[in-house]
């Protein structure tokens, strides 16, 4: 499954179904087929996002810490990061917020 965010405020954004999910229960919404986003709701999921990322940043960097002060071979991580799979959403989000228009999936 795909999930392809729309708004007459910004381009189509499309994630495959587990990043689109990670990235909506992130946000507090349900992954589900459908389902809006409305600009109020925006300056919270930008900060949930950003959070998220300087979580998951902050525990990568302290894995490598550790490793090296162990003397081993620091971890690799997933090719793609969570900000770059979210900073694309996290323009739209903004974009929209400005504009007063909300995100929709699924419709």
């Amino acid at each position: 499954m795909l999930y392809k965010f729309k708004s007459k405020a910004a381009g189509d954004l499309i994630m495959l179904e587990p990043n689109g999910r990670r990235v909506l229960q992130i946000i507090g919404k349900d992954p589900g087929p459908k389902g809006i986003i409305e600009p109020r709701q925006m300056a919270g999921a930008i900060s949930a996002l950003e959070a998220a990322i300087a979580s998951e940043e902050a525990e990568q960097q302290a894995a490598i810490e550790e490793a090296q002060a162990r003397g081993e071979v620091p971890p690799r991580f997933e090719g793609i990061s969570l900000r770059q799979r979210a900073v694309p959403f996290i323009d739209m989000l903004r974009r929209c917020a400005q504009a007063d228009k909300e995100i929709v999936w699924g419709v």
